[in-house]
């Protein structure tokens, strides 16, 4: 051994390479073990979908969280921090599991609404009612932002409702991309325009 070679670092050196799959064995029995023992506030999952990467994270309430490809990750992960519990992790959750599978259906044509609990708490008053009416759009149709206006109870907060809708925490599931502006363009989306016109195209809706 070099005399330059701390005892550790030669230990390093010599063992066997490590197993990704052992980490990842250790990561969800180490992840099942805090939700069983009440640790995790928030779990969050990653899930490919034709947009790109999306993040889920859901509470024992429901999922709370969808964060769309062109948003910046770690700042949804803070986001949730922030505004639900620092008790977020990487983990499994039933929430997450139902929606992952929900969204494959529904990227591959043959789902037209989705069946899982929503944790509404980072939205609230009017914002949560505009969320609500537009929550109630069919697959396929679309309305204006002074609809959901009107529908959430305040016919003149069309520039409110637009708001409510691009902070719309839970996209997709709650299909604020089927809201377009009075002469049918497709106006502010979360996620972009792009991917606004793909779910519209999507469901046949353009």
């Amino acid at each position: 051994m070099n005399d330059d070679t701390s005892p550790l670092e030669e230990s390093l050196r010599s063992a066997a390479p490590l197993d990704p799959g052992a980490w990842e064995r250790t990561r969800r029995e180490l992840a099942a073990r805090a939700e069983a023992e009440d640790l995790v506030d928030v779990a969050f999952e990653r899930h490919d979908s034709p947009l790109g990467p999306i993040l889920l994270g859901a509470t024992p309430e429901g999922l709370v969280r969808v964060g769309l490809p062109s948003e910046d990750e770690d700042a949804v992960l803070d986001e949730l921090a922030r505004r639900v519990s620092a008790r977020v992790l990487f983990a499994p959750r039933d929430a997450v599991t139902r929606a992952r599978r929900q969204l494959d259906e529904y990227f591959g044509g043959w789902r037209r609404a989705f069946d899982v609990e929503l944790d509404w708490r980072l939205t609230a008053g009017f914002r949560r009612e505009v969320l609500r009416a537009t929550a109630q759009i069919p697959y396929g149709q679309t309305a204006s932002y002074r609809q959901v206006a009107t529908q959430a109870g305040s016919p003149a907060a069309v520039r409110a409702a637009g708001t409510a809708l691009a902070t719309n925490p839970l996209p997709i599931l709650v299909p604020c991309h089927r809201v377009l502006r009075s002469d049918g363009a497709l106006g502010s989306y979360r996620g972009g325009p792009e991917a606004k016109a793909q779910l519209l195209c999507l469901e046949g809706a353009v």
